[in-house]
């Protein structure tokens, strides 16, 4: 009998909801796990270190469950633990499990959304830190140039469902304002973190209409199902039931409360 493998997926708290509706409407069929670790999130202003521990014990809970595959659908995990995970963790513990992330496919795609070759990326503290779109989007368009804005207020905006009211709007006006101002040619805004499409009805009011806003969740959807077809020995042995369990670390009945906000849904989750 084949062993039921989920889809792992894995975030500090709520965003990567935005991330796991893409992939779970592009790819309904297949089963998934979502993991939020809110009792220790936001994850940004965290060090390097602590962010690899923390998302290395969340990506061996989702191994534990029987997932083969687990996404990083944060991008500060991604960020500051993928690599290591990848290099150090995986050979050793772990040889025929996979953890991707969610930099690297939008890295691939983002120069086709920029005329002017000048793209702005948007993110936490850790994200901008780690310069990791910086070193990313430079390996597959060289020529494009990037600029970046710490936006450290839009998640806790967010996650107290303060985002869409007025005082939030002084907050999306300055981190807005301070891309801009470093290039009047940027004509591509990367949300490099996935909690912030839940401020596109703000953002579009506010970027000037010749700016693509881009959101990683279909990009990283797409990426999924190139790569399931470029791995059938990882594909074939996934769960094919079309079942979502939703797991978090922190209080399962706070944490159904605010992830309908992202995922469009009511859930009803598990403790961790």
């Amino acid at each position: 009998m084949q062993k039921c493998s989920p889809i792992g997926i894995f975030d500090s708290g709520y965003g990567g909801l935005t991330v796991f509706r893409s992939i779970a409407d592009q790819l309904p069929e297949y089963s998934y796990i979502y993991l939020g670790d809110n009792a220790r999130s936001p994850y940004g202003d965290h060090s390097f270190d602590t962010i690899y521990k923390y998302t290395l014990e969340c990506v061996e809970w989702l191994f534990a469950q029987g997932c083969e595959l687990v996404i990083l659908a944060c991008n500060t995990a991604s960020a500051k633990a993928l690599r290591t995970i990848q290099q150090k963790d995986l050979p050793v513990k772990y040889p025929d499990r996979r953890v991707l992330g969610v930099i690297r496919p939008t890295a691939e795609v983002i120069g086709s959304f920029t005329s002017s070759g000048h793209v702005g990326v948007m993110g936490t503290r850790g994200t901008v830190n780690s310069q990791s779109y910086l070193l990313e989007i430079n390996k597959f368009f060289p020529e494009v140039k990037v600029y970046q804005q710490t936006c450290p207020m839009w998640v806790p905006l967010i996650e107290n469902n303060e985002h869409l009211q007025s005082g939030a709007d002084f907050f999306i006006n300055e981190y807005c304002n301070r891309l801009i101002e470093q290039s009047a040619e940027i004509d591509c805004v990367l949300l490099a973190c996935t909690h912030y499409p839940l401020l596109m009805p703000k953002l579009k009011m506010i970027l000037p209409d010749y700016i693509n806003i881009l959101t990683q969740g279909e990009i990283v959807a797409k990426s999924m199902v190139d790569y399931l077809g470029r791995h059938p020995e990882i594909e074939t042995k996934l769960s094919k039931d079309g079942l979502k369990s939703f797991y978090t670390s922190g209080d399962p009945l706070a944490f159904d409360a605010q992830a309908s906000i992202f995922f469009g849904e009511e859930l009803n989750s598990g403790k961790m």
